[in-house]
């Protein structure tokens, strides 16, 4: 007796595959009869929310710290105050320091006292921030060294008053 030969459209397929029909590998595999994985009605099989999907997309991509640090410089209003954040920003976050800008070095020593109840805040709010300390500077002074033109020493102020 001898073995039957496929159909010629799955010896197309395996040919183009790369693999030799045979009577062996053309015939179907009977499934496994105990498949919990696409039985219905089983735990785990409804479908879920768009938010849960996005928070499980966050955490499986590594995105938590990033998206918490974009959190708090976005609602930093409402950490700090209405009036506190018209006087500052946050401008970085690098190494676990979050550096905020403030219009004055009145409002930035100002910041300092409060340092311990703003870290307290951050630490409620955004655990995932990776907030370890907080530094407050003034605004930018001019300087007089830059241009093409610099000559060392003190400059234009040698001759002031």
């Amino acid at each position: 007796m001898t073995d039957p030969q496929p159909p010629e459209t799955i010896a197309t397929y395996l040919r183009l595959r790369g693999l030799k029909p045979s009577s062996k590998n053309w015939r179907r595999r009977r499934r496994v009869a105990v498949d919990d994985d696409n039985a219905p009605f089983t735990k785990g099989r409804d479908p879920g929310t768009l938010g849960d999907v996005l928070a499980q997309l966050t955490r499986d991509s590594g995105w938590e710290r990033t998206l918490a640090a974009e959190d708090l410089v976005r609602q930093w209003a409402e950490l700090a105050g209405a009036d506190t954040a018209k006087h500052s920003e946050p401008v970085s976050l690098e190494r676990g320091v979050l550096t905020v800008k403030c219009d004055s070095t009145a409002w930035a020593k100002n910041l300092q006292f409060m340092r311990s109840v703003i870290m307290t805040e951050i630490g409620r709010r955004y655990p995932d921030a990776g907030v370890e300390n907080l530094r407050f500077i003034g605004p930018d002074v001019p300087s007089w060294k830059w241009g093409v033109r610099v000559v060392p020493g003190r400059g234009p102020r040698d001759t002031y008053g």
